[in-house]
């Protein structure tokens, strides 16, 4: 299983950023998914979470209403639309898949918001 987070950078308060999440090596359509974070000094935290089809999404209450989660099934990719940014969002952004009990995550990508 690899997963390859991309999309991320700097911007400033209130700007926004679209993340990817490629995925490879699983059967990604069965899968649900999950975009977690971990800013300096803190530990990781769940960001937003996918069921296989799209169907269902779940958010942080930090990020409802700035942050939607989505998924291509075709592409074999799932993104974090990300607006309104602010300062606290600035962390890393790792995607997550959990298959057979096992997680697996990506390098992850950094984002840096700058006030």
């Amino acid at each position: 299983v690899q997963l390859v987070e991309s999309g991320g950078g700097l911007v400033q308060a209130g700007g926004s950023l679209r993340l990817s999440c490629a995925a490879s090596g699983m059967t990604f359509s069965i899968n649900a998914m999950g975009w977690y974070r971990q800013a300096p000094g803190k530990q990781r935290e769940l960001v937003a979470r996918i069921t296989s089809g799209g169907g269902s999404t779940n958010y942080a209450d930090s990020v409802k209403g700035r942050f939607t989660i989505s998924r291509d099934n075709a592409k074999n990719t799932m993104y974090l639309q990300m607006n309104n940014l602010k300062p606290e969002d600035t962390a890393v952004y790792y995607c997550n898949v959990v298959l057979s009990s096992i997680g697996y995550w990506g390098k992850g990508t950094r984002v840096t918001v700058s006030s």
